[in-house]
């Protein structure tokens, strides 16, 4: 289990009152410890803007009271993090060390944990058997404001269990069910808004080709002979690590090379279709051109069209997650690239951290697998000859 611990404003000495004087903002946190076992982690998390100076400073219930974690930091959209098991090691060893300096000095920091030390009583056994010191915790966590306009908002601790959502969590404690399910979200604005987009787009331009003919016909020709010979990822790779796009850039980067998808089937099709009885009708009643492709040619289209998008959904998919993959994609939004991403980076596979690679996996190849089935349903529907294949 987890649990949530709000901040309240506090001075260097640790009493409460409305705010911290001049540039510095002192932030107070007590945590009773009650069982057997330490957390898994400690994490301090907050926003804010600007450069600061950050000091984490612990006090035990023994009395044994040192600063554990200090740095100096930019502000940006992100949460910063201080995560005590990763960030505070040196720190924690340095206040066992102030309570007993041969016991510190024997502490091995590759093969202790930081929490389970910081939650010991201090003796000879505490790194292969720690005996739990339970009691009143304090921490201060001081920021302190260098950069014109520095802001930081209310900090909170959160201490994590040993039970951490359905799936658990990384190594910075972040859940990753929710990381899975908000993919979804982001799953389907990437897709949705790309195969729209692209159909749209490859509708239009292969009936104005077919219709038109002449030289319209030789200059989209050319233009969807050049875009589909160019090598998508690669493409998308190297402009995501020159310019780092945000997401609705990079949605309008798939769309200029997914376009190509729908154009030629559409071509032939809007040939046949001009040639028919009723788009001569049109014609000799004065009907203008405009009207006959979106009266007569484009309404007969629109079927293949939902298909061609239902099956252009799971390519997208898979090619935001293999630019996030590289770590090339938006950082600022939570996608199961990103999320593979961050595993990869941090040791996962190493680790053997298995529900932190699998699930997101897993949701790729099943929201792929649902579009691509769709896609082929639609297409036996709209062309009943496939049916006997």
């Amino acid at each position: 289990m987890s649990e949530r611990i709000a901040a309240s404003p506090a001075t260097a000495d640790g009493t409460t009152r409305g705010a911290a004087d001049g540039g510095r903002r002192d932030f107070a946190f007590d945590y009773r410890y009650s069982a057997d076992k330490a957390p898994r982690d400690l994490i301090f998390r907050f926003k804010g803007q600007g450069q600061v100076s950050l000091r984490l400073d612990a006090t035990r219930p023994d009395g044994a009271a040192a600063e554990i974690y200090q740095a100096q930091v930019e502000l940006g959209t992100d949460y910063q993090r201080i995560s005590v098991e990763h960030d505070a090691q040196g720190g924690v060893i340095a206040l066992v060390t102030s309570v007993d300096e041969f016991i510190g000095a024997s502490l091995d920091p590759d093969n202790t944990r930081t929490t389970a030390l910081l939650f010991a009583q201090v003796d000879s056994d505490m790194a292969e058997a720690p005996r739990a010191l339970k009691g009143e915790y304090s921490f201060t966590l001081r920021i302190e404001l260098l950069s014109q306009g520095a802001r930081v908002e209310a900090p909170e601790l959160l201490v994590s269990g040993e039970v951490s959502g359905l799936l658990g969590t990384d190594v910075s404690k972040r859940d990753i069910f929710t990381g899975a399910v908000v993919g979804i979200k982001w799953a389907l604005i990437i897709g949705f808004l790309t195969s729209i987009i692209t159909v749209i787009v490859g509708v239009l331009l292969g009936v104005v080709a077919a219709y038109f003919g002449g030289a319209w016909d030789w200059l989209l020709t050319r233009m969807y002979e050049f875009v589909y010979l160019l090598p998508v990822l690669p493409f998308l790779i190297v402009i995501s690590a020159i310019y780092k796009p945000s997401i609705y850039v990079f949605i309008l980067l798939i769309c200029l090379l997914f376009w190509t998808g729908p154009y030629k089937p559409v071509y032939s099709m809007a040939l046949q279709i001009k040639e028919e009885t009723y788009v001569e009708a049109s014609k000799a009643l004065g009907s203008g051109k405009a009207r006959i492709i979106f009266r007569h040619i484009i309404p007969i289209l629109l079927p293949y069209s939902f298909a061609v998008m239902a099956l252009s959904i799971p390519g997208v998919i898979v090619y935001e997650a293999s630019v996030s993959l590289l770590g090339l994609g938006d950082s600022s939004i939570v996608t199961w690239g990103q999320i593979l991403q961050a595993a990869l980076s941090q040791g996962a596979v190493i680790n053997k951290l298995w529900w932190w690679v699998v699930p997101p996996g897993l949701m790729i190849a099943l929201m792929g697998m649902a579009f691509a089935f769709i896609g082929s349903a639609m297409d036996k529907i709209l062309h009943p000859k496939l049916k006997t294949r």
